[in-house]
């Protein structure tokens, strides 16, 4: 993360030697257990997707717990693993709004300027959310800040409660924020369903002179 254009920028918005504790947190608990994604791909959705290049936020609230589904991007799965359930329903949307993605990998989305940031960027193997309220989110929320100083705007989509709330750090007028409840099974259809997000963020975009995403790569 160091040369990634990010690091200047959230670095401003912490505590001094933050960065550091985030580095012995790491230590502590990749040593203590099997923890989700593997350490490389940690910050994955901040190398994958640059300040500058970034265009659309797509917040999760932490990373798949099950073996090898986790990449460092939310709702991302590799290929060669079936989709979990809200990332079906997320691709049951996308279908329906704009066409069929075949693929359960969101890495060309990252790469087009979709920042697939999750809130926590770890998680313990099979305990959904247990880096909660550790270490994370004020680095999380940095990135919500620096991306609110942006003077070409951003689409931030905000899917469930959790994510919502973040809504609070986004206060630049220029942005467009598009939110719904979650993908999850649980909720997908009290809003989610029908909410269009994907047509609507490239609506906006294509208004602010900004190219619009290829949702189906």
């Amino acid at each position: 993360m160091k040369h990634s254009t990010w690091h200047e920028k959230i670095k401003a918005e912490l505590p001094e030697h933050y960065f550091g504790q985030i580095n012995a947190f790491m230590d502590k608990v990749y040593q203590e257990g099997v923890i989700y994604p593997p350490r490389e791909k940690v910050f994955a959705a901040l190398t994958h997707t640059s300040f500058e290049d970034t265009k659309v936020v797509i917040l999760g609230q932490d990373p798949y717990h099950g073996p090898q589904q986790a990449q460092g991007l939310s709702f991302s799965v590799p290929n060669d693993l079936p989709a979990p359930p809200s990332l079906q329903n997320i691709l049951k949307e996308l279908q329906e709004d704009i066409g069929l993605k075949e693929t359960h990998d969101l890495t060309p989305w990252a790469d087009q300027g979709v920042l697939l940031l999750n809130a926590c960027l770890t998680v313990p193997a099979g305990n959904a959310n247990g880096h909660a309220n550790l270490i994370w989110e004020p680095f999380t929320d940095a990135v919500i800040k620096v991306l609110n100083q942006k003077e070409t705007p951003v689409v931030f989509i905000l899917w469930g409660g959790y994510a919502r709330k973040k809504k609070a750090l986004i206060t630049n007028s220029h942005h467009q924020v598009i939110e719904s409840a979650h993908p999850s099974p649980l909720s997908a259809y009290r809003g989610f369903f029908g909410s269009n997000p994907f047509s609507r963020a490239n609506a906006y975009l294509e208004e602010a002179g900004l190219g619009k995403i290829d949702w189906l790569q």
